[in-house]
């Protein structure tokens, strides 16, 4: 069993692939990378065919994380019938994303800091219009949801086999 998770933002340049980046990692060294797939989009369509903000790459890149490759896409009403688990960074993109999400979908679709305990947030903020600090705190606070996503992965999929 393969389990999908999709990080989704407003444009799919800043946190989205921020966040699919650092749990990327997380899945390399908990020997996943096999059973755990992951993508990002955007619900606004302005960047498709871009790469990650450069900004972004910048603090990735200080972490040890390569998010180079990520092109940006919009999300679709397909991505439910394709991803266990639909995580938005904040509140206005979850609303959007619940407005195309199917009645009877399967899976999760929330906010991605549901799986950070203790957060110092709820939602991941927009770092676009700050500087380098706002793209390190970014993932500072996806590091503390992709623990919990984790382990909700490993406790609701993976233990069953």
């Amino acid at each position: 069993m393969t389990v999908k998770v999709l990080f989704v933002c407003l444009g799919n340049i800043c946190r989205s692939p921020t966040a699919e980046g650092l749990f990327k990692a997380h899945l390399k060294n908990a020997g996943l990378e096999g059973r755990v797939q992951t993508d990002s989009a955007g619900t606004a369509g302005w960047h498709v065919g871009k790469a990650p903000d450069a900004r972004a790459i910048a603090a990735a890149a200080e972490r040890g994380i390569d998010i180079n490759a990520l092109r940006a896409r919009q999300v679709t009403k397909k991505d439910f019938f394709e991803f266990d688990y639909v995580l938005a960074m904040d509140s206005a993109n979850l609303n959007d994303l619940l407005s195309l999400c199917p009645k009877d979908y399967p899976g999760r679709c929330c906010l991605y800091l549901d799986f950070a305990e203790g957060a110092p947030e709820s939602e991941v903020p927009d770092p676009y219009y700050g500087g380098a600090e706002g793209f390190a705190y970014v993932l500072d606070l996806v590091e503390q949801a992709a623990t919990g996503l984790l382990a909700d992965i490993n406790q609701r999929h993976l233990a069953r086999g």
